[in-house]
Formats: C-alpha cells, structure tokens, sequence
C-alpha cells in the first residue's frame, strides 16, 4: 500500500464541526474548527436546537482549510470517519430538512406554535432540523417510555434518557401534524453524516444501538432483562415497545423512518465499516475531496474518543520506558472518559454488563461480538464555565486577566496556592474541606439516570470575593471528581474491572482536574499528547479502516446485509488500526506518600458526604411532593 495515504476525521461537538489530517501512524497534520450556530427557546429553557445544513458547512469550511495548510493533493486522503454528538437530525424521505422547533423557519423567536413544526425547507438553510442532545423537552416522553418496563430498557440501564432519540421521536409525533411525521426520517447525527457524505441511508450500530431502542438480532446478556428479550432481539427492533409508546406507524412500515430492519428494507453497519460507494459527487465538491473516497460509518462522539485513547501505550512524567500496548481482549480495565460540554465514560466487556443507571450494554457499538457501557455526567466543562461566570467577582477576574495576559483559570489556580500558604492548608481538599457542592444542576445522567436532580452547596460564607470564587472552582472540580467515581464504583460493582482512566477532550488539560481524578479514584489517569485532537483522531482512525477494508475487498462496497456480514468477520482489524495510530500518553499517578495518604482520609469522608447528598435531596423532593400533591 502506497505511503502517501492520509485520512480525514469530522467531529461535531456541541458548539462546533472540525476535521483533522493525519497520515498512517496517526500523525496530525493539520486541523481546523468552525463554530456552529445553536438556537434556544426564548420562552422555554429546555430548547436545544441546531442546523444540519450550518453542521455540514462548519465541517467543508473546515476541510477545505486543512488542504490548504497541509498542501496536501486531495485525491491521496485515501478515507473519511465520521462523529458527532448523539443529537436528532430529521428530514423527508426526499432527503429535505424538516423544521424541528416552534419558531418559523427563518424567523426564530418571532412566534413559536406547534404549526412550524415539520414544516419542510429546502436547501435547509433556514431550518432548525437537529434536536441537540442536551434539549430536555422530551421529559414526559421518557417518563411515559420507561413506564412500560419494557425488555428494551435492559439494554439503555433500565431508564431510558430523555436525551435519547426515542423520547425526540415520540415528542415530534405528539406535536407534529400526523402526515407530516411519516414523511420524517430520522437520524442519530452520525447517521445523518454518512447519509450526507454519500447519499447512503445505511447505520451505524452505534447510533441505533445506543440511543435509538436498536438491540443487535441474538443479542443476549448475562442477567435479567426484565422479560421481553427474545421479542427484542428478533429483528433489531421490538415492536410491541414501539406500538405500546404509541409509535405503531413505524412498526407498520418495518422501521423505515429509523433505518429499517437489517436484510429486509435496512442495512445496519459496525463502526468503519465502508458506507455506500464512498463520498458523493456533491459531498466531494463540497468538501474539496475526491468522488468515491472511502467513508467509515460514524460513531457517537464520545465513542470516538474511546477509539482515540484507550491503545495507547504511557509512561509517567519523566519516564522514557513505555508501558506495552494492550490486545483487545486486555483492554477492558481502561475508561476512557471523554471531558468537554458534557463528560462520557466508555467501557467495554466481552460479555453484556448491565448497570443500572449507565447506559447500555451495547453491543457492536465499536466491534463486532464487543459489548459497551456509557456512564455521563450532563455538565462538567458547562458546569466550571457557569459556577466562575456567574460569581460576583468574575468582572475582577476577568480584568486581572486582561492586564496580567493570563487565563482565568490559571489565575484561579495561583489564587488557590496563596491561599493555601496564607492559612495552613495541606492540599486543595483540606482548603476547602468545609465546602461541599453537589453538581447535577443539569440533572444526572448517571449513575442515578435522575433528570430531576440539581445542584446542592454546602457552607456558603457571606464572601463575594475572589477568594470565595476560587473555592468554588476548586470545590467544582472536586465535585466533578467525586461523581466520576460514583460512576466508576457502580460500574465495578456490577462486573467491570476499570483500573485506569484515558482521557480526552478540553477539560484533559486541566491539570489540577486530572490530578484530582487520580487521587479520587486512586488510579492513574492517561493523557493523550493532544486530547483535544483525541476524539477527531478516532474518527480518521474509521476512515483508514474502511479504506483498508475497502482494499482487502478489491474495492467491493457494502450494498447489502450479506456483505455487511461478511466483512464483519474482518471488524477486530479495527483494533490493528487504532494500535498504529495511536501515539503514546503521559501517566498521572495519584498522590503518593503521607501527604497523598491525608488527602485521601479526607476525600474519602467528602465523598461519603456527596453520596449523602443525593439521598437528602431525593428525601426532601419527596417531602415537597407530599406536601403540594392535593393542590
């Protein structure tokens, strides 16, 4: 095979689309980022909504750029991948954008009503068609959903999220005109990006599996799904879950509008695997690229980041003698958390592991016969951005910041360590032992799948100062640490082995974060030499593998179900992939010797106090709900 191959990864993160270059060993050669456009309700603060037609220009622009830098000829990008966040992309089965929110095409915020919805737009670009992960108005949707104690919910935790495509669907059914709704396709973002890139309507298993009620047919686990299992597993789809939340019309028409049932009107794909004839004259055009490139099937983001990290070989600061890459079947023991907007922890086992309260187990959500878990925290980067803007002494920070040319969260940082000298204190935890702040302010996604919960804090002083708001950073991060355990004990609870965190995204340059997460969890944490480029990393990593598949099949593309089959058999080649490409990490160890062991005697105590934190708050919503039930 020819040297001079490269291959492209897009990621669409919540407020942006970027693509990476890389070359064979995963060397980045250029990336460039494009802001994306969201739109918010201005009478209802669950609204999260965003453009496909703003997405798919963010990433050309971003495309284009990186040629250009890298001066790169276009026809040697051998392959594409595709991520991005596990949001809602709706069209008609003419492939035009459909109008998913209240406010008029063009005109957002002049009126809402439910009339706008569905409405189509052509071209799309005055169209909100993509429902973001993070809108909550699905919430009585999911209620409804996980009332039915359904074999379906075996496989998502138990409780279906609200950030999940079902409940979308089933809101856009209540609310939508009724022709209009069966003229909808719907598309797990990833999806809608394959879709765009090639013209193809095949899926991904990841996106169907994990956030569409999809369970791969033979799918079986473990433990109890509760009843209902070989009805689940037949096709992919269960139709009595579908008909009894009042979606029957996608039952009759063999769930058409989701992607159909595999061999019959669908065809279904695991990660990489090549999707259609590779890019589209049009997409090709659009994104500076050559006609029938190869193009992998996507992934979630999050799961991007796991195929990013987690082959990654590591050494402590200092250290030049590399810890041995792992095989597939060792590679069960490594998290990979995934830190930005939100925060995603990625586990996989041979067998299906059900945790209540984490998503999954999914299988084929990343390799063929491989079972996945997603643990979530809803707000982590979102949440240290709102607890610093919002304090009193930010306008301070902020101008300290202009006239010094140092980062807000460096400051914070310095402040912390002169506060430390100025009263005594051991470490960061015994600063600001008497603080305690409970972070769900966005509800919890795991381990509690809880999207009532809210933020608590504990030992509020009458201080406005700057030194109240760096407390309240410190004890964010702290907080933020503590849940990531929480997660981490149910998942070991319950039969993984996780003894080490490999992360990605922006908070992985947060290096008291990272110290924090080491010394609560007591493992070392793994960071990528750019963790930021980590996630968009895992998606090139997909596109050189369709590539190869593509190759090794002499140049057969998969059309059908049997070929997606056949090739399966090829799918742990992925692994081979992501061991060339991925480059070696820096191991931050937990704290270590007396000074390590008296933080970890207090941690342990403020950890006991977080996790009381959550019985209290569910003991006093319930009180309240007595108290006003008659009203």
């Amino acid at each position: 095979m020819s040297e001079q191959a490269y291959y492209i990864g897009f990621d669409v993160g919540t407020g942006s689309g970027r693509a990476c270059l890389v070359d064979r060993s995963g060397k980045l050669l250029a990336e460039h980022s494009v802001a994306t456009a969201t739109h918010r309700s201005k009478t209802d603060h669950r609204i999260f909504e965003q453009s496909t037609a703003n997405i798919w220009s963010s990433l050309a622009t971003s495309c284009k750029r990186i040629l250009e830098e890298s001066k790169i000829d276009p026809s040697l990008v051998k392959g594409v991948g595709f991520d991005a966040t596990c949001s809602l992309a709706v069209i008609n089965k003419s492939g035009e954008s459909v109008n998913i929110s209240r406010s008029k095409p063009g005109e957002a915020g002049a009126k809402e009503s439910d009339e706008y919805l569905g409405q189509v737009v052509s071209g799309g670009k005055d169209a909100w068609d993509v429902i973001l992960w993070a809108d909550h108005r699905a919430e009585q949707e999911a209620e409804t959903i996980n009332a039915t104690g359904e074999g379906v919910l075996g496989f998502v935790g138990k409780t279906m999220s609200l950030e999940m495509e079902i409940p979308k669907t089933l809101w856009l059914n209540k609310h939508m005109a009724e022709d209009r709704f069966k003229d909808c396709m719907f598309f797990d973002l990833p999806d809608y990006l394959t879709y765009r890139a090639t013209t193809s309507t095949a899926r991904s298993t990841c996106s169907l599996a994990c956030k569409c009620s999809y369970v791969p047919p033979g799918a079986t686990m473990t433990h109890d799904c509760d009843g209902g299992e070989e009805e689940v597993s037949k096709d992919g789809w269960s139709a009595r879950f579908f008909k009894k939340i009042g979606l029957d019309a996608m039952v009759e028409n063999d769930f058409e509008q989701l992607g159909g049932i595999p061999g019959k009107n669908g065809l279904i794909l695991t990660a990489g695997q090549p999707v259609g004839k590779g890019l589209s004259k049009q997409a090709a055009e659009e994104l500076g690229l050559s006609e029938g490139t190869a193009v992998g099937s996507g992934v979630i983001d999050a799961y991007a980041g796991w195929i990013g990290t987690v082959a990654a070989s590591h050494a402590a600061p200092g250290e030049s003698e590399q810890s041995p890459q792992p095989a597939l079947e060792e590679v069960g023991t490594r998290l990979a958390a995934i830190a930005g907007t939100s925060t995603c922890h990625i586990a996989q086992s041979k067998d299906g592991i059900l945790v209540p309260g984490v998503w999954g187990p999914y299988r084929d959500a990343v390799f063929p016969d491989w079972w996945m878990n997603e643990g979530g925290q809803s707000s982590t980067g979102q949440l240290i951005d709102f607890i610093v803007s919002t304090h009193p002494a930010y306008p301070e920070l902020v101008e300290l910041s202009k006239t010094t040319g140092k980062n807000t969260f460096v400051l914070l940082g310095e402040k912390l360590e002169e506060m430390m000298q100025q009263r005594g204190a051991e470490t960061l935890t015994h600063l600001t032992k008497d603080l305690h702040f409970y972070p769900d302010l966005h509800g919890n996604r795991s381990p509690l799948a809880d999207n009532k919960m809210r933020g608590m804090i504990t030992g509020l002083a009458l201080d406005d100062h700057l030194t109240d708001l760096a407390a309240k950073f410190n004890v964010t991060l702290e907080a933020i640490a503590l849940q990531t355990r929480h997660i981490v004990d149910e998942m070991n609870e319950k039969g993984h082995k996780i003894d080490s965190i490999y992360m990605s995204g922006s908070q992985a340059k947060n290096g008291p974060l990272m110290r924090l997460l080491a010394t609560v969890l007591q493992m070392p944490v793994i960071i990528p030499p750019q963790p930021s480029a980590a996630v968009v990393l895992g998606s090139a990593m997909l596109g050189r593998f369709a590539h190869d598949l593509t190759t090794s099949r002499s140049g057969k593309p998969i059309l059908t179900q049997n070929d997606a089959e056949e090739a399966r058999k090829e799918g742990g080649k992925l692994w081979d992939v992501m061991v060339a490409m991925t480059k070696p990490g820096v191991r931050i160890e937990p704290r270590v010797g007396k000074l390590g062991e008296k933080e970890k005697k207090l941690l342990e105590v403020k950890y006991k106090v977080f996790r009381e934190s959550v019985e209290i708050q569910k003991k006093w919503r319930g009180m309240i709900a007595d108290a006003v039930k008659d009203e």
